[in-house]
């Protein structure tokens, strides 16, 4: 590390708070907002799926049903995009930069939202192939938000709001998964009067549109924030520690953040020996955090996707959504609509933003140890007592929507964020990918795992308490993953090892921290 690096990265990490942080906060966050609006909305359209396309006429009373394989692969199959993405985008973001691979991301989401509404065939095979098609390269697309866009805000951040920073971007699937409820509710409830005098459960043609309209809406946040992409310049922190171009940076920062950095030198050479990804240098020094980070995030996600993507069935099977005998089809997708916008108002969104709030006061560490506990706790309480609990609705949906608060105040935010902050530049958006695709295999488990178990009743408890004990090991495993609070990232990645400078602030030595 040369003196003239350092200057760069002391004048990030100690700039004010300025315009351009929100703005970064609001291009990266309206990824996320896509994210979670694609992943989600097939939540609301899965069940209308199988009424349009596994009808029997001969049975008009009698709702059409997905079958499971059919159901499993088009929630499911946009999480396989989704990990393929993490790793592919995450190496990439290393190896090109961040910015030149970060506008493919959006554009590919763009394309494939729009593509799955245009899902057509002669056959209802054909249909859910060309669907299944498009939803895996939608979540390749989104796989590679997730490394690039973290990156780049902890690369933007100043070290004492970063983990706000970082959190504010995160939360945004919050407001993507009510966005997704929502937009359901407006489409459900405009096509729903083409049902109401309709005499049996077969759904009327209309019903067709719905599905499309939803998923193809997708497209429409990503497309606002596509251009704003494109000019973002490239993270001064790579240009400095991987291009190793310290008056580029200088200049690039200066466009958009006002910081004083006196520009000596356009190139400077590293006096620390760059390891490789999995050497013996990076496994002493981060092979226990990369193995902290990575499966807190699969523990986690195994619970998280299973809470979402089947939140309809363990609503259905308390009786908080009416049977689908006793309604049409597009009135189905408002039920469950509605069901998913009530508990991402009261419970999702609320705990990412605790986490802004709270994150930078008390820590990742601290954070992420109590959404895993209480997350663990309330799935016991309701696995061990299930019977009881769908006897009382209310308090299974309290209960429930307590265990997404928990999650997104702990974990679900605490995993994105520390993977961003703990590793070296150039290696910093690969070991995210790594740690986040883990935790789509996490999510995968639970998808076509746990989902299975959630489709017979007698088996809704075992999956509540496998879960409960999936989110116990998290706990166990949070005590890999340091504390970054207040710390630079090159202090906590080891790049700033041998360097004299601020000798009031500890090193950090390449072991657990609590």
């Amino acid at each position: 590390m040369a003196k003239q690096q350092l200057e760069v990265l002391t004048a990030l990490d100690v700039a004010k708070t300025q315009w351009y942080h929100f703005t970064a906060i609001v291009i990266a966050g309206m990824g996320f907002f896509t994210d979670a609006y694609d992943l989600f909305c097939i939540t609301t359209v899965t069940k209308l799926l199988g009424r349009i396309y596994w009808a029997d006429i001969s049975k008009p009373n009698v709702p059409g049903i997905l079958p499971y394989a059919v159901s499993s692969a088009v929630q499911g199959v946009a999480l396989c995009g989704t990990l393929a993405g993490q790793l592919f985008f995450g190496w990439m973001g290393d190896k090109l930069g961040r910015k030149k691979v970060y506008g493919i991301t959006l554009l590919l989401m763009i394309l494939c939202s729009i593509a799955s509404g245009f899902s057509f065939s002669s056959s209802r095979e054909g249909v859910m192939g060309t669907l299944c098609f498009f939803r895996f390269w939608l979540g390749f697309g989104i796989g590679g938000d997730y490394p690039l866009s973290a990156t780049i805000m902890s690369e933007y951040a100043n070290k004492k709001t970063r983990g706000a920073f970082l959190a504010a971007v995160f939360a945004m699937q919050g407001f993507g998964i009510l966005t997704g409820g929502v937009v359901s509710l407006i489409v459900s409830t405009a096509f729903g009067k083409y049902e109401k005098d309709s005499q049996n459960l077969i759904p009327v043609h209309q019903a067709d549109y719905v599905w499309r309209i939803i998923l193809m809406l997708g497209a429409v946040p990503a497309a606002l924030t596509f251009y704003w992409r494109l000019k973002m310049p490239e993270t001064a922190r790579y240009t400095a520690l991987v291009a190793k171009n310290v008056k580029q940076a200088a200049a690039d920062m200066s466009k958009v953040l006002k910081v004083d950095i006196e520009e000596n030198q356009t190139k400077m050479q590293s006096k620390e020996p760059e390891f490789g990804l999995f050497s013996a240098q990076f496994l002493r020094r981060h092979g226990l955090h990369l193995l902290g980070t990575a499966s807190t995030w699969f523990l986690l996600d195994v619970a998280f996707y299973s809470q979402n993507l089947f939140q309809k069935d363990m609503f259905s099977a308390v009786h908080w959504i009416p049977k689908p005998a006793g309604m049409h089809a597009i009135q189905e997708v408002y039920e469950i609509s509605k069901a998913q916008a009530l508990i991402a108002i009261v419970s999702i969104i609320p705990g990412y933003w605790f986490t802004v709030a709270l994150i930078d006061r008390i820590g990742r560490f601290a954070i992420q140890l109590m959404g895993f506990f209480f997350m663990s706790l309330f799935m016991f309480v309701l696995g061990v007592k299930y019977e009881y609990w769908k006897m009382h609705k209310i308090g299974f949906v309290v209960l429930y929507a307590l265990t997404f608060f928990f999650a997104n105040f702990g974990p679900n935010s605490t995993t994105f964020i520390v993977p961003a902050e703990i590793f070296p530049a150039r290696l910093r958006s690969t070991c995210h990918g790594i740690s986040a695709a883990w935790g789509k295999a996490g999510a995968i488990v639970g998808a076509f795992g746990v989902g299975h178990m959630t489709r017979h009743q007698k088996h809704v408890s075992e999956a509540l308490l496998l879960l409960a004990i999936s989110n116990a090991l998290g706990f166990v495993f949070t005590f890999l993953v340091p504390e970054t609070s207040g710390r630079s990232l090159e202090e906590m990645s080891g790049e700033t090892d041998g360097v004299e400078e601020n000798d009031e602030d500890p090193k950090i030595p390449p072991t657990l921290i609590v």
